[in-house]
């Protein structure tokens, strides 16, 4: 090998490095800045990254997102949507808190562009110039979850007719708790009820919050949009069950989870609209083009079990409108023989009458179910 052929090696072998790594810092960064756990929120994780493949991205394969939790602490927002910032992403996205993720990011670029999921008003409040062409470097999906206030309260009215008097729980730190509370209180006098805000900003508040309703002589409670309580849920539920109190959620989780009723939109849903204009944006989209979304389908889902521990008869009005029913019984008394330990059979709405049955508590049932699955289904339709 002559000296000349001895350079052009070296010269390659010091280029290869170079040209891999440049590859590497192509691959563009989404910073995702989540305002509640990265636990609870792990299916809506899922739900976004659905969102981007349907655009062709993949992460770790052809896009890397960079995760930043506030962990329902409001107050932590701004830090962390200065640190993905400060990482050079492509995109930001930020979920989860009513309004405030969307500001905090809001407030440390003007460039970087912004996808968001919340926002009661998003034009009214500033972030948007407008919904169908936002402007600057901000566009998203706004829940509208404040507009829904009074629609969750005409239902609750609807089951529990009796009561004179409700509670909203909200989280003080929400920058969206006073336009639920306003929303609520308007509603509420059209029909002659009295209303109690209740505040809880911690795990520590909701034993309080849930043992003032005899002093209240509160009859039912509204679950007021909050990412904070939504990562709660499963303690909200139990709770309100043990202290049977009627209560009505913002999203079908809480009611999977054994709570009574929920009425909003699909939130796995906006999730994956989040992730299609991440990818969208990537691919070239001006997010000052792209239309803030409005959810226009919204799902109403009833537990069954849960109204009857608490001694309440659905109205056949909501049994009507409802997307789905929860209901946890046997179908047959031959069932109830065969499986007299089974936890609970699962009927999905009224319009598709489509019964599952459930894992058995005894493990050796299960074989058993699996087998007569299909022949349950059948026979429910």
């Amino acid at each position: 090998m002559n000296r000349r052929e001895l350079l052009l090696l070296l010269g390659c072998a010091v280029a290869v490095p170079h040209a891999l790594s440049a590859q590497q810092k192509a691959m563009p960064v989404i910073g995702y800045l989540g305002g509640s756990s990265p636990g609870p929120s792990a299916p809506f994780v899922a739900a976004f990254h659905q969102g981007l493949k349907e655009t062709g991205y993949v992460e770790g394969e052809n896009v890397a997102v960079e995760y930043r939790w506030a962990e329902g602490r409001y107050e932590r927002q701004i830090a962390l949507a200065g640190e993905l910032v400060g990482r050079n992403v492509n995109v930001l996205v930020a979920l989860g808190g009513g309004s405030a993720p969307a500001f905090a990011a809001k407030s440390v670029t003007s460039t970087v562009p912004i996808v968001f999921l919340g926002g009661v008003d998003p034009v009214g409040e500033g972030l948007v110039a407008s919904l169908a062409r936002p402007g600057g470097n901000v566009t998203g999906v706004s829940t509208i979850s404040v507009e829904l206030v009074p629609k969750r309260l005409e239902m609750l009215s609807e089951l529990v007719p009796n009561t004179r008097a409700i509670a909203l729980l909200v989280n003080p730190k929400n920058t969206n708790a006073a336009g639920m509370a306003r929303e609520v209180n308007e509603a509420a006098r059209v029909k002659g009820l009295e209303v109690h805000v209740l505040n809880a900003s911690s795990e520590g508040d909701f034993e309080t919050v849930f043992s003032s309703f005899n002093q209240l002589q509160a009859g039912a409670l509204i679950v007021g949009t909050d990412a904070f309580l939504f990562s709660r849920r499963e303690q909200l539920v139990a709770l309100a069950a043990r202290h049977a109190v009627p209560t009505i959620y913002d999203w079908r989780e809480f009611t999977l989870a054994g709570g009574l009723i929920s009425y909003g939109p699909s939130l796995r849903g906006m999730y994956r609209q989040v992730g299609t204009y991440a990818g969208k944006i990537l691919k070239g989209a001006n997010p000052a083009d792209l239309p803030v979304e409005q959810p226009t389908r919204f799902e109403l889902v009833v537990n069954l079990k849960t109204a009857e521990a608490l001694g309440l008869t659905v109205p056949p009005s909501i049994l009507a409108r409802a997307d789905e029913v929860i209901e946890y019984q046997l179908p047959s008394e031959s069932m109830a023989v065969l499986f007299p330990r089974t936890i609970h059979l699962r009927s999905e709405t009224p319009r598709s009458r489509r019964t599952v049955c459930s894992r058995s508590a005894d493990p050796s049932l299960n074989a058993a179910i699996a087998v007569l699955r299909p022949a349950l289904r059948s026979t429910s339709r």
